[in-house]
């Protein structure tokens, strides 16, 4: 061993303390989450909130002022065809701690870099009702997009998008990135036809979603034959089996390219992720992608004009391992970095 080395590296770490940190980077990051340099903040204690971002009450649309990036619940599952839970995803995420502060690919530390707080869940008035529940939705997501405050949600069923995208999508139809089992542009059924299988059909039929700027990605399972609306309107439809032949790098490229220039959303269905990786799931699909994946896909979407985005369908009675909600919080924190390199450049 180099002793001139060791004797410099003794010189410079043996009495330092954990948050004693040199490169100026890491310091500005570490910053946010040492009390001192010998006491972290424990990630076990105070109120748990989405990414361990601080928590705003928002009671009018004067809370929203400052905010550059909402994050926000909606626990309602009413549009699901077979197992409930994913209401209680939103609760489930936020319990997941040590997501951050830091995305190591992206080199960013948003909560430090943007304004960020999770106000909470969206006010519903019935827990009975499903078109009420969109309803209310639709009506909290445009006070949102008026305040000029780019949400990142936390579902809740599929079916909470569609009011969402009609909130976001009004005069300014949508591009869309959509990782997934599902299609989910399936009609009607047994009189609905705002279940969690068709939010992206009647979206683009409310003129909200550009099907022509679409792509779905993960695509996989029994239900193709509902799906011939996707390819019928012109949505990009990669198959979880064609991933490993074009590369993960095709997959991005392709995306950017559909996707274009105008405001995109994007939109995650934990069952995109094969049930190895997230068991905690109303609709899970075998031969999904992997956490890694799914990851690698997400941080290619830098530099797209995100105006919103989601993660929805975490059921946690279906999973006592908690390894869908880790997932879940951790591509909700992957959607913050993109937002806040949008944002803070």
């Amino acid at each position: 061993m180099d002793k001139a080395k060791l004797d410099a590296l003794r010189q410079k770490y043996t009495t330092a303390r954990g948050g004693d940190i040199f490169d100026p980077h890491f310091a500005r990051v570490a910053a946010q989450v040492l009390v001192d340099p010998e006491q972290r903040k424990w990630p076990f204690a105070d109120v748990a909130t989405f990414v361990g971002a601080p928590y705003r009450q928002v009671k009018d649309d004067a809370d929203f002022v400052g905010l550059d990036c909402a994050l926000v619940g909606v626990p309602m599952d009413l549009g699901v065809t077979n197992r409930t839970g994913a209401r209680l995803g939103p609760r489930a995420v936020r319990a997941v701690e040590r997501i951050g502060p830091y995305e190591h690919v992206l080199k960013r530390a948003p909560l430090g870099e943007i304004s960020v707080a999770d106000i909470g869940d969206v006010p519903m008035r019935s827990r009975f009702d499903l078109a009420s529940c969109h309803a209310d939705i639709e009506a909290f997501y445009k006070r949102i997009r008026t305040a000029g405050v780019i949400p990142l949600s936390v579902g809740g069923d599929h079916s909470i998008t569609l009011p969402i995208m009609r909130a976001l999508g009004a005069g300014r139809p949508l591009g869309m990135v959509h990782i997934d089992a599902h299609c989910d542009t399936s009609g009607e059924y047994e009189g609905t036809k705002f279940h969690h299988g068709g939010p992206f059909r009647q979206a683009v039929l409310d003129g909200v979603l550009d099907p022509e700027r679409c792509i779905q990605i993960g695509i996989r399972g029994a239900a193709e034959y509902l799906w011939e609306f996707s390819v019928d309107s012109g949505m990009t439809v990669i198959h979880a089996e064609e991933i490993d032949g074009m590369g993960i790098p095709a997959v991005i490229e392709k995306a950017q390219q559909v996707v274009g220039d105008g405001p995109v959303y994007i939109t995650f269905d934990v069952d995109g992720l094969d049930p190895a990786f997230a068991p905690g799931t109303g609709t899970p699909e075998v031969g999904g992608l992997t956490p890694r994946e799914a990851q690698a896909i997400l941080r290619g979407l830098v530099g797209l004009d995100i105006v919103g985005g989601d993660v929805v369908e975490v059921a946690p009675q279906y999973d006592a391992s908690t390894v869908t909600a880790q997932a879940a919080a951790q591509m909700l924190f992957t959607l913050l970095c993109l937002v806040s390199i949008r944002k803070a450049g």
